[in-house]
């Protein structure tokens, strides 16, 4: 049978969507639940932004750690490599990062904070620049106020600091796993009726 509003078969069409899903069209349950349980987290995050500053900083200083126990690890076994030795220093620099922010994490909570603020600021004269760049398109209004919000973004923070390294960190992370979430939860429907189909 054909569809009339894009003249290809059922056939074509269900090819096309396993070509675009791919391993996902095999188990869009696995996709549907982490879904869930990213937005479940994303949500508690929200709730809890402060708590999750604190596990963020924690999980962050043991992969430290155990990215530069591994590097040294790597760096010890490659005999008559020449960079042996940056190697061992980026591995010890790695592993005292760590343990810093295990031993003071607020320290380590507000230096995340200032770095943040300052990647809004630099995005968003970047996006300034960018902006006034492509005046001659109809769009350059959209860049001016992404610039704007990004260094507003910055302000704020600044404006803020040190309180809002508490609980900023724990803010971005919770709705980069809302954002995740939905996304995986959507994929995972879209495969779901795929494979109903």
């Amino acid at each position: 049978m054909s569809n009339t509003t894009t003249g290809l078969s059922m056939d074509q069409i269900a090819a096309m969507r396993t070509q675009v899903l791919g391993a996902v069209a095999k188990a869009p349950g696995m996709l549907i639940a982490l879904g869930i349980l990213f937005i479940a987290l994303g949500m508690i995050g929200v709730a809890g932004q402060v708590m999750f500053s604190f596990v963020t900083i924690n999980v962050l200083g043991a992969f430290l750690i155990i990215g530069g126990v591994l590097q040294g690890i790597h760096a010890f076994q490659s005999s008559g490599w020449k960079s042996v030795g940056i190697q061992i220093v980026f591995a010890i620099l790695y592993i005292v990062a760590g343990l810093y922010t295990w031993l003071f994490p607020i320290p380590a909570l507000e230096v995340i904070t200032l770095w943040l603020a300052a990647i809004f600021f630099i995005t968003g004269f970047l996006r300034l620049i960018a902006a006034f760049h492509h005046r001659p398109f109809g769009q350059w209004f959209w860049l001016v106020l992404s610039a704007i919000i990004s260094i507003l973004m910055g302000v704020l923070i600044m404006n803020s600091f040190p309180a809002s390294s508490f609980w900023l960190p724990g803010l971005l992370i919770a709705i980069e796993l809302l954002l995740q979430g939905w996304t995986l939860l959507f994929i995972g429907i879209a495969a779901k009726s795929h494979t109903a189909s």
